[in-house]
């Protein structure tokens, strides 16, 4: 798993996060963020959802499978894994609340660095009848949430509130680059060997785990628009709880799985998610504006 920390194709998808989340900055100001503050109702449903949901589906889908003990661990530790750089790209393609996602992924991010150990520990157990010593590394995690999310998103925030015009002439040519380069670095993790930073996973591996994650998938998007539904969220507010929801920071769950469990076969469901779950959300966002475009159009 040191292969896959600090290969040249993990690197690379930092920057591309990076840049991301500066692209995402410049869509946003501070006045996004005190909206989120104000109306806090749909924070505490997503993350609720993250926090509780997640583990409890995944567990559910699990009791049903005949995979093997290491890809049911490997699941329940993407399952707990908060929501990656990439749900908020997703956000903002398709007109979400950023904000939203990203005061999110940050919050969530912290507290997985206790709910992981404990629910990992529980899966190690039930699963394979043994626990783990299992610390995050915390400066570690939150060094890398800082300088791939907060601190490029600050800086984006920034130029949009004081260089408004600067950002607007940046917003739509990095808009489609950002596009370019995460198709990029998605492709070059499919097809790159294990040596490399690529995923170094089997067909057969791929087929036999892939209906159980598609299952979770699937599940996160429903379930997180009917509790959108139930809670009278805004449309976009469910929509953004549905992405994060459903997009996981797949880097994480290696790390945990790899590095500090030592376990290869755990983290292939993770690996397997990365490749998928960009795509699907972006068909459920194309859904979701097929049915609620004029409500994604309209000014809360």
């Amino acid at each position: 798993m040191e292969i896959l920390s600090h290969s040249y194709i993990d690197i690379l998808i930092s920057i591309v996060l990076a840049a991301i989340m500066f692209g995402l900055g410049l869509s946003l100001t501070f006045a996004n963020f005190k909206n989120v503050l104000l109306h806090p109702k749909a924070f505490f449903v997503g993350l609720g959802a993250q926090m509780l949901f997640l583990p409890a589906v995944a567990f559910i889908i699990l009791l049903f499978s005949n995979l093997p003990n290491e890809f049911k661990v490997g699941i329940m530790i993407l399952a707990v894994c908060p929501g990656g750089t990439t749900s908020g790209f997703v956000t903002y393609l398709f007109k979400g609340n950023v904000a939203l996602s990203i005061a999110l992924t940050v919050i969530n991010s912290i507290l997985t660095l206790f709910t992981i150990p404990l629910v990992v520990n529980l899966a190690l157990r039930y699963f394979m009848g043994r626990e783990a010593e299992l610390h995050l590394p915390i400066f570690e995690s939150v060094a890398q949430m800082f300088l791939i999310t907060l601190f490029p998103a600050f800086i984006g925030v920034m130029v949009r509130t004081f260089k408004p015009a600067a950002a607007d002439v940046m917003q739509k040519p990095v808009k489609y680059m950002m596009i370019m380069l995460l198709a990029l670095v998605y492709l070059i993790k499919f097809f790159a060997g294990d040596e490399h930073g690529g995923s170094g996973i089997t067909f057969h591996e791929m087929w036999s785990i892939f209906p159980y994650v598609f299952i979770f998938n699937v599940v996160c998007f429903v379930f997180s628009i009917f509790i959108g539904k139930v809670a009278k969220l805004w449309i976009r507010d469910a929509f953004t709880i549905a992405i994060e929801v459903a997009l996981h920071n797949t880097t994480l769950a290696l790390l945990i799985a790899g590095t500090l469990l030592h376990n290869q076969e755990m983290a292939k469901p993770a690996l397997l998610y990365s490749l998928f779950s960009f795509w699907t959300a972006l068909i459920f966002g194309l859904i979701m504006l097929k049915f609620y475009k004029k409500q994604f159009n309209e000014n809360k």
